[in-house]
């Protein structure tokens, strides 16, 4: 996947914009406030429906605009060429391939996005939802038998609770059924995409922190050795005082394990920024060798945290690893020595305004 050409309008203080963006790598600069998060956002739109700025889209909508637009042009993995688009306003959303009405997980499939960011290292220390989303984003692009199930979980999940607030325990064996079968699919697909990840992941921390004593543990939400069946029979007066669902897939979690200790607990800052590096590119790594769609990495001011060696790092993997990349930073010096990169571009934005160097 690459874009051949990106439309942006009303995008918070990006109005108007038309880029013609590098295959490879593409370098946006510009001073703090001037666009740059912006078009970076723009473009996480066109591939998740969804701001990672804000949990409420509107506020992404340029002020005293009614809407905003974000259209390209690109090229599959196949060789062909196809548009998409998504339109959203303050009520409603709309997504186009190819001139044609389609749902946020087939835009979602069409354009796989990775976003990388300063916060990015909260997936190693903060809580477990964010690595679960971490987990079922890479499952959903590994195996598309992923999301049907994920959802008939989801939804007896929440019907369950429902029952538990409600304390309807009569209708719960038939919702406890559902969850059982569901929940159990979205444990093995976890399972399974973890064991995939591990030795991308470890070739990756070799090549970031020249070590190759890491490993992952999981946890699928309850106790393994019993069977979710038999949890949801033990939890029952649990789940019933305090009215939901206390294990389950939707509990799940993974720490990444350095010489058998959790990494977080120990490594530095330093450290654990380059083990998130390492873990966020080993699924695009996965998703590439795959032969799947490329996904679209787009990086905003994480140079800025990163020393000349590990710039340099970044930027060797990235120019090898075939994904169209979009780096963000205040100065181009910051992005390091280029001598040895190929076609890349650098655009410059000022005031919401983007011109190519």
């Amino acid at each position: 996947m690459t874009l051949l050409k990106l439309d942006v309008l009303s995008v918070r203080n990006i109005q108007s914009a038309s880029i013609l963006p590098s295959p490879t790598i593409n370098f946006i600069t510009g001073d703090n406030a001037s666009g740059k998060s912006s078009l970076l956002e723009a473009i996480f739109i066109l591939g998740r429906a969804r701001s990672f700025r804000t949990h409420h889209i509107r506020q992404s909508i340029s002020f005293e605009q009614p809407g905003l637009i974000v259209a390209a042009q690109h090229r599959q993995h196949t060789g062909s060429v196809s548009s998409i688009g998504i339109k959203i306003d303050t009520k409603q959303c709309e997504i186009h391939i190819d001139q044609e009405n389609c749902q946020k997980a087939e835009l979602a499939y069409r354009l796989p996005v990775q976003l990388i960011h300063p916060k990015s290292y909260r997936l190693l220390d903060a809580g477990p939802q964010i690595r679960r989303e971490f987990l079922d984003w890479g499952i959903f692009n590994h195996s598309k038998n992923f999301l049907p199930n994920w959802r008939k979980f989801s939804k007896a999940l929440q019907q369950r609770n429902a029952l538990l607030k409600t304390r309807q325990v009569k209708q719960l064996s038939a919702w406890d059924k559902e969850l059982v079968e569901y929940g159990s699919v979205v444990n093995d697909f976890r399972n399974e995409y973890l064991q995939a990840l591990q030795p991308v992941f470890l070739d990756l921390a070799r090549q970031f922190l020249d070590t190759a004593r890491i490993e992952f543990r999981f946890s699928c939400g309850w106790d393994a050795k019993s069977s979710l069946e038999q949890i949801l029979k033990t939890d029952l007066e649990k789940d019933l005082r305090y009215g939901f669902t206390h294990s389950g897939p939707h509990r799940a979690d993974f720490q990444v394990l350095h010489n058998s200790r959790i990494a977080k607990d120990y490594l530095s800052r330093g450290q654990l920024k380059l083990l998130m590096l390492a873990l966020m590119l080993s699924q695009v790594s996965l998703l590439n060798l795959e032969g799947q769609n490329d996904c679209c990495i787009l990086i905003d001011d994480l140079t800025a945290e990163l020393d000349t060696e590990n710039r340099a790092k970044l930027l060797k993997y990235l120019a090898r690893i075939g994904c169209q990349v979009f780096m963000t930073s205040t100065e181009l010096a910051d992005f390091g020595d280029l001598i040895t990169l190929n076609n890349y571009k650098v655009f410059h934005v000022e005031h919401g305004c983007i011109r190519q160097f």
